[in-house]
C-alpha cells in the first residue's frame, strides 16, 4: 500500500475511534422505572390499566370535567398549575401519554394518531367520563381536535394550545430536526446528555430564563424512562397525513390559546384554527414559547377558566 494512502486510512481511523469516543461519552442509559415512579407518582398519582399500558394519571377536584393533553416528550405535569387552579371547582384528569412520562411505550409501537383518539377513548370510559372540557398541546392539542371531530358528543369545549395539525414549515427545534434524521435520530435514543435536554427545553420557552434547573431534572428524568426516546423518535419519523379539512367540521366551543415566541408551531397556526373552527377565539401570548400553559401559567389558566365559565 503506498505511503499517502497509508496515511489516509490512519487518519481516517483515528477520526472514526475519536468520533466513536464522543458518542459514547454521550451515551445516557434508562433510568428504572421504579426509580422514577418512588419520585414522580406520589399521591394523587394513580395507574390505572388501558389496552395493556399501566397509564400514569391524576384525577383531582370535583365538577365539571377537564381533560388536559401534553406534548410530545412532556408528561402530565407540564400541567400543573392548571391543574392547581382548575380543580378548585373542576375535576382536573391529566394523564402521561404512551410513550412520554411514566406510562411507558405502546408495545405494538403503533402511534398513529387513529391509535391515540381509540386510546383517549378507553382511558375516559376506564374513568366514567362521558364528557368533558378537553385541553390539549402541541401533539396533545392534535389529539384534542382530532378527538373532537371523531366523538363531538363527548366534548363541551375544547382548547388548543399551540396544537399541531397543519403542515408546517422546518421546525426550529433542534431535537425535533435531528430526530428526523435517518443515522443521527437512531443515535439519539441513546446519546442524550442533560445539557441537550437543558438546550432544547430553553428552545421551547420565549424566555429562556424562566427554566430552572429543577424543571430540567424533571424534563431530563422523563426522556430518560425506558422506551421514550424510541417514541420520540417514532413521532418525529412517522408519516403525517395532512387531515387538517376535518378541523373545519369543529363545531365545538374552542379556545385558541398560543405563544408569539413558538419555535416548534408557527403561530400563523393559531389564526388557521380560528378561521377554520366558527365558533372560536384566539389569544396571543407576546413573549412566550411552545408551552405557555407552563411558561406563563398565571395568565393562560386566566383565560382558560373565563372560557370554560361562559355558559
Amino acid at each position: 500500500m503506498p505511503r499517502a494512502l497509508k496515511r489516509t486510512v490512519y487518519a481516517l481511523l483515528v477520526v472514526l475511534l475519536l468520533l466513536a469516543a464522543v458518542i459514547a461519552s454521550l451515551v445516557r442509559f434508562d433510568i428504572p422505572v421504579e426509580r422514577l415512579r418512588a419520585k414522580y407518582a406520589t399521591p394523587p398519582s394513580k395507574f390505572v390499566d388501558v389496552g395493556g399500558l399501566a397509564v400514569h394519571y391524576r384525577d383531582e377536584g370535583q365538577g365539571p370535567a377537564a381533560v388536559l393533553l401534553h406534548g410530545a416528550a412532556s408528561s402530565l405535569f407540564t400541567w400543573d398549575a392548571w391543574a392547581a387552579d382548575l380543580s378548585k371547582d373542576h375535576r382536573v384528569i391529566r394523564y402521561d401519554l404512551p410513550g412520554f412520562g411514566l406510562t411507558g411505550p405502546n408495545a405494538s409501537k403503533d402511534y398513529s394518531m387513529a391509535w391515540h383518539v381509540r386510546f383517549l377513548q378507553e382511558f375516559l370510559d376506564k374513568l366514567n367520563v362521558p364528557s368533558c372540557a378537553l385541553a390539549g398541546n402541541s401533539f396533545g392539542g392534535r389529539i384534542a381536535w382530532e378527538f373532537s371531530y371523531a366523538h363531538p358528543e363527548r366534548v363541551k369545549k375544547l382548547i388548543l394550545v399551540d396544537a399541531s395539525g397543519y403542515p408546517a414549515p422546518e421546525r426550529r427545534i433542534l431535537a425535533m430536526r435531528l430526530a428526523r434524521m435517518p443515522v443521527i435520530g437512531p443515535i439519539l435514543g441513546h446519546a442524550t446528555p442533560r445539557f441537550f435536554v437543558a438546550m432544547t427545553v430553553r428552545q421551547t420557552y420565549g424566555d429562556p430564563s424562566r427554566v430552572t434547573d429543577a424543571l430540567i431534572d424533571r424534563y431530563y428524568d422523563m426522556i430518560l424512562r425506558a422506551g421514550n426516546r424510541e417514541t420520540f423518535g417514532i413521532l418525529n419519523r412517522m408519516p403525517t397525513p395532512d387531515l387538517s379539512a376535518r378541523i373545519r367540521a369543529i363545531e365545538v366551543p374552542t379556545l385558541i390559546l398560543w405563544g408569539a415566541e413558538d419555535q416548534a408551531v408557527p403561530v400563523s397556526s393559531a389564526e388557521r384554527f380560528h378561521h377554520d373552527i366558527r365558533n372560536s377565539r384566539v389569544i396571543v401570548y407576546p413573549g412566550a414559547g411552545h408551552i405557555p400553559m407552563e411558561e406563563i401559567p398565571v395568565e393562560t389558566v386566566r383565560d382558560a377558566r373565563a372560557f370554560l365559565a361562559e355558559p
